[in-house]
């Protein structure tokens, strides 16, 4: 097993990765169902065109989603989670469910 707290840990890597901005979000917006990139804009609400493509990109490199482009003029593509995603996102969903119920209290100690 790797030591996290090693400055040359694999992990950190991937830790840097799924702790992004809009990682989870996107993550688990694709655990719900896949979804076109139009779609992902809409439900994960304030992201750019430029943080959508770097996430969905990144997640892709890591494996964790899967790009599939079909046949059309423009080729339809849909996103969905791989197998290694969905273990990810069953991951963080405790963390992002625990944001849920603490951002408000923890918002109003930032503005004291």
């Amino acid at each position: 097993m790797s030591d996290v707290f090693h400055k040359d840990c694999p992990a950190r890597e991937v830790l840097g990765h799924l702790a992004g901005r809009w990682t989870i979000l996107v993550l688990t917006a694709l655990l719900a169902e896949p979804r076109r990139y139009h779609e992902l804009r809409t439900v994960v609400a304030g992201i750019s065109d430029k943080s959508l493509a770097a996430t969905l990109r990144s997640l892709q490199q890591d494996g964790l989603v899967h790009r599939q482009v079909d046949t059309g003029q423009p080729p339809p593509v849909t996103y969905s989670v791989t197998e290694l995603g969905r273990g990810a996102a069953a991951a963080l969903d405790p963390l992002l469910q625990w944001i849920r119920a603490n951002a408000t209290e923890i918002k109003a100690r930032r503005e004291t």
